[in-house]
């Protein structure tokens, strides 16, 4: 070991201090300061080196190298002067280069010890076992993953032979050949069985330095590839399952980087792979924000979201939601839908339905329009009526909307899941009229089908049958519908047997069932039986305050129904449909407004008052005089009728004052409002 002292406790003796105490070459016997607080001075202390003022006195200790890193040429003298003949003397200049050479050596070393760990890190965390031996078939490496698969530890095996260890190795052969060889299948001498994998090791210059091989369990490296298989065929499945589906979808990453997409979504974006696979989530943004960026924010689902994507600015509505895997945000996945094709599909979902509803009511309260004051009566009673199984008897004249109401009473009610049958009572002949209404048995009549048929009741039994034009029943008929309504039985044409029903009588009429009465053709008792729950609908021309709301709701119908797009009507319009008298009520108020539609340009979206026909705006001049003063004609009829007369010009007159409110005239008269609905449906008003 060579003797050292070093001259100089400033930087650089500092320096050469540091790096000499930690080789095993040198050993520091003295150091010299003029300063005993020096840098240098100090550090000697720490290490217990001794110390010296005088570096003369450090030249009787036998020395092999003296470092002088003052830097001052006249003690370099005097030392080279005084020191022995066998001591070397290393200037300044000459200790910083060692210092540098020292620094570099030991900054290599550091980063050779870091590559080492570093490796040793990664070869013992790999889950395969890797064994490794030198040209001459020794061990010189072994992993945690071996120790595992072996069942071996790692300092058994370090420094042996391969063959010792693995008595049938290929290792030494693939030395020898040069050649990698692939998933072998090799048995341990504890008998354990695995699969390896054998590479050479090849230098530099292509000489064979080694060889490495690389194996697992073979029980584990089965169940391994059988979860790969499963894997792939999920992984197939589920791309398949994406690719067929007929709901555009579209993956992105958890930075928002396009991912996957199936045609689907290309056919409704107009967007191909290659402009979304890797671009950012908002490329196929033509109007909104991104969804799939929002989602990757509050890692919270997104749902119904409208906005416009794609070149084709395509309006659609739009489904996210984040891909968590164990906890982690992993990206989101989107599922678009065609809002055209969303609305092709209601279409046809409302025509089937109006098909599959042949049986069925088609109505409910909401689709009956007007909040006049009379409307909110006959609209609360209906309800009211819904809520029992008493028989209800509409009143009102043609095109009121009685079967509307009929609808919707049964679709309030209890029955509502059961069938509703509509029966018009003048439409079927009177010689078919009792067959169809109650049936018959089978040789009832010539022609008559074998087994019989059902009937109308029968048919709608357990639910509401709606007879429409009931004043128009002849008087046979009205028996046995008075029959039914108290027994609650029928007996089919032809039969003996009474067949029990339950079933809901609503009927309608638009003629005066009093003054049928009185004429003999139409029965007291059944008018009685129906009248329980009387409800009286009042014509278009008493209400034209709902004009407005009506015509809305019969643009909006026959937009679908003509395939137009009108978006509404004028005041104007309305203030001359408001001076009709509407003889054909709320059906002739549609027809009107259909034609206008028809004979409307496409260029055209407002219905105006040059749409309407000028006809509307005629009102008989005698009308117009009735509703100025009484004026009752006597000659010639009774007191009653004459009465009747003058009580219905004054009610008309009262109506004119107040322009058709009915409270407000029913105020001025001193009567219900109930009281005057009697009094317009005895006078025909």
């Amino acid at each position: 070991m060579q003797k050292v002292m070093i001259v100089g406790g400033g930087v650089g003796g500092t320096t050469v201090l540091k790096l000499l105490s930690e080789s095993e070459v040198f050993s520091i016997v003295c150091m010299a300061d003029t300063n005993e607080n020096a840098e240098g001075m100090l550090a000697a202390k720490e290490r217990r080196i001794p110390t010296v003022t005088n570096w003369a006195m450090g030249l009787e200790r036998d020395l092999d190298i003296i470092f002088d890193t003052t830097g001052d040429p006249s003690v370099y003298k005097k030392i080279k002067r005084d020191m022995g003949e066998q001591t070397i003397l290393i200037p300044g200049s000459v200790a910083l280069i060692m210092t540098k050479l020292f620094e570099e050596k030991n900054r290599l070393i550091s980063k050779l010890e870091n590559t080492s760990a570093k490796m040793d890190l990664i070869l013992n965390t790999t889950s395969e076992g890797m064994v490794v031996i030198d040209h001459e078939g020794f061990i010189i490496m072994f992993n945690d993953s071996a120790e595992r698969a072996s069942d071996t530890k790692r300092e058994d095996v370090i420094g042996r032979h391969i063959k010792d260890f693995i008595p049938s190795t290929g290792l030494l052969r693939v030395m020898q050949t040069n050649q990698k060889e692939v998933n072998q299948e090799i048995t341990l001498s504890n008998g354990m069985e695995l699969i390896t994998t054998r590479i050479p090791l090849v230098n530099a210059d292509k000489e064979i330095i080694g060889a490495f091989s690389v194996f697992r369990n073979k029980t584990e490296a089965v169940q391994l590839a059988e979860q790969i298989t499963d894997l792939k065929e999920i992984q197939t499945m589920l791309q398949a399952i994406i690719q067929s589906s007929d709901e555009a979808i579209s993956v992105v990453d958890d930075q928002g980087r396009g991912l996957l997409i199936n045609p689907a979504y290309t056919r409704i974006t107009g967007l191909t792979k290659t402009q979304v696979i890797g671009k950012p989530a908002s490329i196929d943004i033509y109007e909104g924000e991104s969804m799939h960026m929002k989602v990757l924010q509050t890692k919270k689902p997104v749902r119904g979201v409208n906005m416009r994507v794609g070149p084709k600015h395509k309006e659609v509505i739009v489904n996210v939601a984040p891909i968590i895997v164990d906890g982690s945000l992993k990206g989101s996945v989107g599922v678009i839908h065609d809002v055209s094709e969303i609305q092709a599909l209601t279409h046809e979902l409302n025509r089937a339905r109006q098909i599959i509803r042949t049986l069925q009511a088609k109505y409910s309260f909401d689709d009956i329009i007007g909040a006049s004051e009379e409307m909110k009566l006959p609209i609360e009673q209906a309800k009211l009526s819904a809520r029992t199984p008493a028989t209800v008897l509409l009143r009102g004249e043609s095109g009121t909307g009685k079967e509307l109401f009929a609808h919707a009473i049964h679709n309030a009610s209890d029955r509502k899941f059961n069938k509703f049958v509509r029966v018009n009572c003048a439409a079927i002949s009177e010689s078919l009229l009792e067959s169809e209404l109650f049936g018959y048995d089978e040789g009832a009549f010539t022609g008559a089908n074998r087994g019989g048929k059902v009937g109308f009741f029968e048919e709608a039994n357990q639910g509401s049958i709606f007879l429409d034009e009931i004043g128009e029943l002849p008087a046979n008929i009205q028996a046995k519908l008075l029959r039914v309504l108290q027994e609650k039985e029928i007996v089919r044409v032809g039969g003996t047997k009474p067949i029990p029903i339950n079933v809901r009588v609503i009927a309608a009429t638009n003629i005066n069932l009093e003054q049928a009465i009185a004429n003999g053709s139409f029965r007291e008792d059944l008018y009685f039986r129906l009248n329980r729950m009387p409800i009286f609908i009042a014509p278009l021309r008493k209400r034209k305050e709902d004009l407005r709301e009506l015509a809305e709701h019969l643009i909006n119908k026959i937009n679908q129904e003509y395939g137009r797009s009108i978006e509404g009507i004028t005041a104007a319009a309305i203030h001359k449909m408001q001076i009709y008298n509407w003889p054909g009520n709320v059906r002739e108020l549609e027809n009107i407004l259909g034609r206008a539609i028809i004979f409307m340009k496409l260029n055209e979206t407002i219905i105006d008052i040059h749409h309407i026909p000028d006809f509307i705006e005629e009102i008989p001049l005698k009308q117009e005089k009735l509703l100025m003063k009484p004026s009752v004609n006597v000659s010639g009829k009774p007191l009653s009728e004459i009465i009747d007369q003058y009580e219905a010009e004054i009610i008309q007159q009262a109506f004119h004052t107040h322009k058709g409110n009915k409270t407000l005239t029913a105020k001025a008269l001193g009567i219900s409002v109930r009281n005057l609905y009697y009094k317009m449906e005895k006078l025909k008003l």
